[in-house]
């Protein structure tokens, strides 16, 4: 007797599971074309796979049992607290686009342990770190071309855990520092619109001139670069675009929380560095005075500060005015919908082509701007900018410039070879780290919180490209702007599901062609799609075989039986929805 009570105890609990394995309302397709696995949605599990493998890896060569990283625990730009998280940046993406549980584990005992590892540490003698580098478990205050470098993986762990207490907490507080409500983080003046310091973080932000110590930590033996580096870095005052990193803060807490208060301080400031890039004819400023008024700190020249156009004049690198701006503006896009976010990186890009070069074929766009002009030319690096700006407008103009890029050009039916090359680069990328991690020679007292940072396994950008129809965000704290995403709704979880390949194969201003496919030939396979990262986009339609169907919601859900495919054209409507982080059978509305 206790089989058949057995079998009708499974028997419930199926169709309990299966009553509740789809958000309610929400639309399902069911596909049982038969199709042969496509080798890309093969690569695609095969890079999941391989990368979380890297991953372990990565995990027991570098950290300890405490989740401590194994390194000398450094203050400064060269190696400080930043670069220990910035080891595991995309950790937590790999795992939203379908990486099994095991990495996500894995970067919360990183997180975990760095947040303690640097609280401990202390650099006698600096200001902000001579009580310890972390102070309530943020940096106690230095530039954002580094904080948001060791803040990538937090914001995408709302991606798979947007349900996490402790992250919750701890995200409410950091945005805390820079909304205004902190009263020991002393970061925004609302009056000006603006953050007071290059260096700012939970002791608020430092006003006095930064010492060469403040920006390179304590001598090194055999590192004079450490403090020559910094030699005339040492004003700070006033705004810099780099702080535009951390409106992700107030972007994550408004998509987890829905208070009005981020979303609101987000606006006030972007548009605030919006209007200023504009009046300055489309040139990012890289100093706001903390009279408010461009280059109110170095003289009224808009090229001057620390960071900024004419820094390091002798070189033309370590100019990090777009990396800013290419966030908080995307953001500010996507909480809105309002295209004239866009229009300073249109027009800031327009100005650098305008006085290009072209030597032996080759165009070269200036990196700096001086009391003479422009100079500094180098090769164009601003390709990911020019993506974002194309995939944001659609403007058939932004994309001219891009055209002959191998993933834009797929897009176009120009490069169909493209898929299955750039998993298989990426496999190779994989290959190659975790074969230097295993002949890495140094020990932990030689090396830096940085020095593994190019071993890091975790492959993700070809994923977000060919699967979701995204750009990569980059390592600097951006948020996911993609055309979808997805979530198995068996597991309840974010990602591709097991054994499903999504090829996203042309995207346009109101939809996109998107292919599916089951490769198990033996059990049918369910997953849920939503329009956007975020759900702030719109299903329309979906067409398959020239039949189209309405949809008229944020996601749908298909059904694959074992060995089957479909390719699917979808109507879409774009930034329609305030995005937020809850999945979809969760979402409530």
């Amino acid at each position: 007797m206790s089989r058949p009570r057995t079998e009708m105890k499974c028997l419930l609990l199926s169709l309990l599971l299966a009553a509740f394995t789809e958000p309610a309302g929400a639309k399902t397709i069911v596909v049982d074309t038969p199709m042969a696995p496509p080798a890309w949605a093969l690569a695609e599990h095969t890079l999941l796979r391989e990368s979380s493998d890297g991953v372990k890896e990565f995990f027991d060569r570098y950290l300890d049992d405490r989740g401590y990283l194994q390194c000398v625990e450094r203050w400064g730009g060269l190696d400080g607290p930043d670069d220990a998280m910035e080891n595991f940046n995309n950790w937590t993406l790999l795992y939203a686009l379908g990486a099994p549980e095991s990495v996500l584990k894995l970067y919360k005992r990183a997180w975990e342990g760095h947040i303690l590892q640097y609280t401990e540490a202390k650099a006698p003698g600096i200001e902000m770190a001579e009580h310890g580098m972390y102070w309530r478990e943020f940096i106690t205050a230095f530039d954002w071309e580094h904080n948001g470098e060791g803040l990538a993986a937090f914001y995408f762990y709302a991606l798979g855990k947007p349900d996490d207490p402790m992250y919750l907490k701890r995200l409410k507080r950091f945005a805390g520092f820079y909304n205004g409500e902190d009263p020991f983080a002393d970061n925004y003046d609302p009056e000006h619109k603006i953050i007071r310091s290059l260096h700012n973080g939970s002791r608020g932000s430092k006003i006095s001139d930064a010492s060469q110590m403040d920006w390179g930590g304590l001598p090194v033996e055999g590192q004079p670069e450490r403090m020559d580096n910094y030699a005339t870095a040492g004003n700070i005052r006033g705004d810099n675009p780099l702080n535009l990193c951390a409106a992700t803060l107030g972007m994550n807490a408004y998509m987890l929380t829905g208070e009005d208060k981020y979303k609101k301080w987000l606006l006030e400031y972007v548009s605030a560095w919006r209007d200023r890039i504009l009046e300055n004819g489309g040139n990012i400023p890289t100093n706001i005075g903390l009279n408010g008024k461009i280059g109110g700190e170095w003289d009224g020249k808009w090229y001057g500060g620390t960071f900024g156009w004419n820094f390091w004049p002798q070189t033309a690198s370590r100019n990090y005015y777009i990396r800013g701006p290419r966030i908080a503006l995307g953001e500010a896009l996507m909480l809105t919908a309002d295209q004239s976010f866009v229009e300073p990186l249109r027009q800031q890009i327009n100005n650098l082509y305008a006085v290009k070069k072209v030597e032996n074929g080759r165009i070269l766009l200036p990196n700096k701007h001086g009391d003479d002009g422009w100079y500094g030319y180098i090769p164009n690096q601003h390709f990911d900018v020019q993506r974002d700006i194309y995939l944001w407008s659609m403007d058939l103009k932004d994309k001219e410039r891009i055209k002959d890029d191998p993933w834009i050009a797929y897009l176009d039916g120009r490069n169909s070879g493209y898929p299955l090359k750039a998993l298989q680069d990426e496999l190779q990328t994989v290959r190659r780290k975790v074969k230097g991690l295993r002949e890495d020679p140094t020990s932990p007292d030689q090396r830096g919180s940085d020095s593994s940072q190019r071993y890091n396994p975790a492959a993700t950008s070809a994923l977000v490209n060919l699967t979701l129809g995204g750009n990569s965000p980059g390592t600097a704290g951006n948020v996911l702007h993609s055309r979808v995403r997805y979530f198995d709704p068996v597991k309840r979880r974010a990602g591709l599901t097991k054994d499903v390949g999504a090829l996203v194969s042309k995207i346009d201003t109101d939809g996109i062609t998107l292919t599916l496919v089951n490769t198990n030939p033996l059990e049918a396979r369910s997953i849920t799609v939503q329009a956007g990262s975020y759900g702030e986009h719109h299903f329309e339609t979906v067409e398959i075989a020239g039949k189209a169907e309405s949809v008229d919601a944020r996601d749908f859900t298909v059904q694959l039986k074992a060995g089957s495919g479909v390719e699917m054209r979808i109507g879409m409507r774009r930034f329609t929805h305030q995005p937020d982080l809850a999945f979809p059978w969760n979402r409530v509305n």
